[in-house]
């Protein structure tokens, strides 16, 4: 998977509300926020072809009808759509990414689009950048990210939108487009978008945190290995490493109690070991990407489950521990090289762990996918190694080039 500044102030929206809570942060973690609408804030949107009811967005009286090509399904066909507009919000410091992310259902015959714009520091505004076309399913669109997105304010990586070089965002609106297959009763159902807005200064070494209130708890999140699907499924990019991120998704969604069926995973080969990292996997891949590593993917395929989940920036360890406290596993993504982890005895480009606990000292407790089985899963890593490879920005390799770093990412899934 691959991996992808300044402020002093960190903000992070409340998730039933829709608000935002200013935290004090030191100066080095830049600015964050996330924001989100959802159940009654969703009405505050500009509403065309959609409405609002007690689950969320679903198509009532269409706004209109495209035709939508599949050309790697073979298919054309005719969708009805509805749109729903955020107002204008304004994180309250000039942006240089953002990354959307929703909860949402898509019954057979149903997809959805996400988009975001924006205003920069000059007044400047953008055109609309797609983030992502989205369904559970594989049967009538495929998931995908959407390639060639670039102009002079800013260009999509995936699933992040970056600002050009000198080029900030003051404000942004999300867009959601629901659709489904003309004729058809059913509608998507969207409950959540939100976006995480940051500016994280462009740094290396990041200044440790002390052990906080999360000292000495252990979460009993169940280890998944992902080298144990080496190779299976090449159509959802064949296992090992290529499936941190479900794997570690998978591990969080199922310490909440909530897992695939055996009917949803009827076309699993029934000797198969963990096949719900399987399902997993397939529920992830994005076919523009070419592999399960999107992030907003993996928290939507989280809603599937009856999860909510979104993607954001934390600004450091201690607030990381703040989860933990309230007993909610997390997701991490971060990069080193293998003398910078010690216990790891790898290196990577870009990696996701789920982070379960602390030892009395302050010392990172993980459930690290990247195992040959799954008693080897559970791994415990210098505090200080790890959250300077989560935080930073760029890292050096080998020979001495920069990579990119990926600035303190989460993945945070919590019951509905």
């Amino acid at each position: 998977m691959r991996v992808r500044g300044l402020c002093t102030l960190l903000t992070i929206a409340m998730l039933t509300t829709g608000a935002t809570q200013a935290i004090a942060a030191p100066r080095h973690t830049g600015a964050i926020d996330y924001h989100e609408w959802s159940a009654g804030s969703l009405s505050a949107g500009r509403l065309d072809g959609l409405a609002v009811g007690h689950k969320g967005l679903r198509i009532t009286h269409p706004a209109g009808s495209v035709e939508h090509a599949e050309p790697g399904l073979g298919t054309t066909r005719t969708y009805e759509y509805g749109t729903w507009t955020s107002p204008l919000y304004r994180p309250g410091f000039d942006a240089t990414q953002l990354i959307a992310s929703w909860n949402a259902r898509t019954p057979a015959k149903t997809w959805l689009e996400v988009q975001a714009r924006g205003r920069t520091s000059t007044g400047t505004q953008t055109p609309w950048y797609t983030m992502g076309r989205w369904a559970s399913g594989d049967a009538d669109i495929q998931r995908t990210s959407v390639d060639g997105q670039s102009d002079g304010n800013a260009y999509v990586d995936v699933d992040t939108l970056v600002m050009q070089d000198g080029v900030t965002l003051r404000s942004y609106q999300l867009r959601v487009t629901l659709y489904r297959e003309a004729g058809s009763p059913s509608t998507p159902t969207l409950s959540a978008l939100g976006a995480m807005t940051s500016n994280i200064p462009d740094r290396f070494d990041v200044p440790p945190t002390k052990p906080g209130q999360a000292s000495g708890i252990e979460l009993s999140v169940p280890p998944f290995a992902q080298n144990l699907h080496k190779g299976q499924f090449p159509e959802y990019g064949g296992g090992g490493e290529a499936w941190c991120s479900p794997v570690a998704t998978e591990m969080v969604a199922e310490y909440w109690g909530r897992a695939p069926t055996e009917r949803q995973m009827d076309w699993i080969p029934p000797d198969y070991q963990d096949r719900s990292v399987v399902y997993a996997a397939r529920g992830t891949y994005d076919h523009a990407y070419d592999g399960t590593g999107n992030w907003p993917f993996n928290t939507a395929y989280a809603a599937t489950l009856g999860l909510r989940g979104h993607i954001t920036r934390l600004p450091d360890l201690t607030a990381l521990e703040g989860y933990l406290a309230r007993g909610i596993p997390v997701i991490t993504s971060q990069s080193f090289l293998s003398s910078e982890l010690d216990g790891a005895g790898y290196g990577t480009s870009g990696h996701l762990m789920v982070v379960i606990g602390f030892t009395r000292a302050g010392d990172v407790i993980t459930n690290d996918p990247a195992a040959n089985s799954n008693d080897r899963v559970r791994t415990v890593y210098p505090r200080a190694q790890f959250e300077k490879i989560w935080l930073r920005t760029k890292r050096y390799t080998e020979s001495g080039n920069v990579a990119s770093g990926p600035g303190g990412i989460v993945y945070v899934i919590t019951p509905s």
